[in-house]
């Protein structure tokens, strides 16, 4: 079947002139049972040539630096973020406190979870801002991840994907 698939792309004189790979090509029985393929565009095609205007950041800082982060992504133009207090553990893996002369394990360490929507011109300059910004060189920094966003609305006006942000 799949040298089929192959011979029939290649004699195709179908023009595609981006993403020539994107293509659903499923096998299909005439009605009288002859083999043929279907060769169609995915339902999403026009979505996926457009790609993603909008991201989500999410990244966790130590919560001595939100402050400075915030300042430091205002001078940018970001607009808004979310913030949440979050605990967890990486590969510092929690440590040790002491209290009223007790040694205790602290297996989840308090953080800061920021959440960014940013268009998708912005993503790389607001990433390396929360690096720069973030970074102390010990463990414990924090990560930083970026997502795609399907859509994005703004509630009162209904303004949708980079308007909305």
């Amino acid at each position: 079947m799949r040298n089929a698939v192959a011979e029939f792309l290649c004699s195709c004189s179908i023009s595609f002139t981006q993403h020539p790979t994107l293509l659903l090509v499923e096998p299909v029985l005439s009605r009288d049972s002859t083999p043929y393929l279907s060769v169609a565009p995915p339902l999403e095609f026009d979505r996926l040539l457009k790609g993603n205007k909008v991201k989500l950041i999410i990244a966790t800082i130590k919560p001595f630096k939100l402050e400075e982060v915030r300042e430091a992504l205002t001078e940018i133009g970001v607009r808004g973020m979310m913030v949440t207090e979050i605990k967890g553990f990486g590969s510092q893996s929690g440590h040790t406190e002491i209290y009223r002369g007790a040694e205790y394990a602290v297996n989840f360490v308090p953080k800061i979870k920021l959440e960014i929507v940013v268009s998708a011109a912005m993503v790389d300059q607001t990433v390396e801002t929360i690096t720069n910004t973030a970074r102390t060189g010990k463990i414990g920094d924090g990560k930083i991840f970026v997502l795609d966003v399907a859509q994005a609305v703004r509630v009162r006006t209904g303004e949708t994907n980079d308007d909305a942000i």
